[in-house]
């Protein structure tokens, strides 16, 4: 678990790490060198999860290298199928990061969402669905390794 902090929100306890994969994680199907490593180094601190409806059909390639089954949903009703994951995982205990205009839900719905700026590129509605903005997935990583960062640009 990962305790937060935050003046003007109050204490948020994350359990949770809720991750899109394409266009997140992987771009053009293929994982980003180096993630596998930093989502290791996470799994001690919090549980990972990860959704997709695998738009490109490497998951399963995917699941191998970071030995984590994704939870795969089905290509329609995407974005309401991410805010229920988030949802039912008691959403107050959840990060979640995303960057495709399906993940807006799921952003908005968790305690902390993460927006990225991806190479696949960055939907405007999930942009305003999120509390923090990055411009790549080693530092949203990198924002859990050193939670005193979230809790900086938060505070109010």
């Amino acid at each position: 678990m990962i305790e937060l902090n935050i003046p003007g929100r109050g204490v948020i306890q994350l359990e949770h790490l809720v991750c899109d994969v394409n266009g997140t994680l992987a771009i053009d199907g293929k994982l980003i060198d180096g993630l596998a490593r930093e989502l290791n180094d996470l799994r001690d601190r919090i549980k990972i999860h990860l959704i997709t409806a695998d738009a490109h059909g490497r998951q399963v390639i995917i699941d191998e290298q970071l030995g984590i089954k994704a939870v795969r949903i089905a290509s329609s009703e995407e974005r309401s199928q991410k805010g229920e994951y988030v949802q039912n995982l008691n959403a107050e205990s959840v990060i979640a990061i995303g960057q495709g205009a399906n993940d807006a839900e799921m952003l908005r719905k968790a305690a902390i969402g993460i927006c990225l700026l991806s190479e696949e590129g960055t939907a405007i509605e999930t942009l305003i669905s999120a509390d923090l903005v990055v411009k790549d997935i080693n530092i949203a990583l990198d924002l859990l390794q050193n939670p005193l960062r979230i809790v900086t640009s938060l505070r109010k």
